[in-house]
């Protein structure tokens, strides 16, 4: 049985926001205190260590189950599937549809079921469903489908990743600038060829980090408004998946009895250029090793953090010639990496 991605499609919003749009707003502290630097300076900051100059944000017409509809079609174009055939539909996202100027997630009927529907799929034997796994949703729904493959339950599912963050942040906080909207979505069948989905790993560390990344008020002190936005401890994020993540990644790589030197790509969530640095350096540290020299694609620059949609999307990108400098061949191995609220980690080893 070789489980294999056979299609893969994703949306990236139309509007561009730059980093200079953020040149007139007014970032706060935690306590509401104003940050004693201009404006100009924090931004390049916040370049300097996300990597982040630009992001996406969908027009206030679509909502998230829109983007991935989108970015199923194309999907189902590419794996040249028949949609009426597709047993699963799985749909990682975080808030759901937060409706432009809304404060509220809608969530019934679920994205899933959503997404069916705009796909305009009548068979009912297509279920469709939600994953809330914070941002590796979209890695925690391939070993899903791989498991309802792997029980004889299902033959071909359809796992889609899709968020709409630029709904729900601060614009007095920092942290807002990391967060983009995007969809990226694969096809996932029991196929006669060579390689696919060779071994997986995912935790959950709840003890002390279930509330690193959570809902909290504005930072302005002044907006009364009942209103909740992400926000996330970042030292904390940071120093726990700098610890954790390369470990999981290390017992992923020792299921599958992979050598580490036959990896030819890490497609690691796209969360923060340095931290992601950091920690596929110390999975090779792990193994004596040196990271080799362009073994991690990153899209963060221009498309900044769409959490559950970033390494789908990156996949998407680099199989359709989209990254400079990057190509995935035939038979590689390849590694996501996830890590996010929950705080939930996750891994998967597989062979192009």
């Amino acid at each position: 049985m070789n489980i294999k991605i056979t299609g893969t499609g994703s949306y990236i919003p139309a509007n561009v926001e730059k980093n200079e749009d953020f040149h007139n707003h007014e970032f706060l502290n935690s306590d509401g205190t104003i940050i004693k630097a201009p404006t100009e300076v924090i931004v390049k900051k916040f370049k300097a260590i996300t990597g982040i100059g630009e992001r996406r944000y969908a027009k206030n017409h679509l909502n998230t189950s829109d983007l991935a509809s989108f970015a199923a079609e194309k999907a189902i174009e590419n794996a040249k599937l028949n949609r009426e055939d597709l047993d699963y539909i799985i749909v990682a996202h975080n808030y759901g549809d937060v409706r432009h100027d809304s404060v509220q997630s809608d969530t019934v009927p679920s994205m899933a079921s959503r997404v069916k529907h705009l796909l305009r799929i009548k068979n009912p034997n297509c279920v469709a469903y939600d994953l809330l796994f914070g941002c590796p949703g979209w890695v925690q729904g391939v070993i899903q489908a791989n498991a309802f493959i792997k029980a004889g339950i299902a033959k071909k599912c359809l796992v889609i990743g899709a968020e709409t963050l630029s709904r729900i942040i601060d614009p007095h906080d920092r942290d807002s600038m990391i967060y983009s909207d995007g969809a990226g979505a694969v096809i996932i069948e029991d196929t006669e060829d060579e390689g696919g989905i060779i071994s997986h790993k995912s935790a959950t560390y709840a003890f002390d980090e279930a509330h690193f990344i959570y809902f909290g008020e504005t930072y302005n002190p002044k907006i009364k408004e009942d209103r909740r936005y992400i926000k996330m401890y970042g030292r904390k994020i940071y120093e726990f998946a700098l610890k954790n993540v390369p470990l999981a990644m290390k017992s992923c790589l020792e299921d599958s009895q992979v050598d580490i030197k036959d990896v030819k790509k890490i497609l690691i969530h796209q969360a923060n250029e340095k931290m992601d640095e950091a920690i596929v350096k110390r999975f090779y540290e792990l193994h004596d090793m040196a990271m080799p020299e362009g073994i991690m694609p990153m899209s963060i620059a221009k498309l900044g953090n769409s959490s559950v949609a970033t390494i789908p999307t990156l996949y998407d990108f680099i199989l359709k010639g989209e990254l400079e400098n990057q190509n995935i061949q035939k038979g590689d191995i390849i590694m996501f990496a996830s890590v996010g609220a929950g705080m939930n980690i996750n891994a998967i080893v597989y062979k192009h």
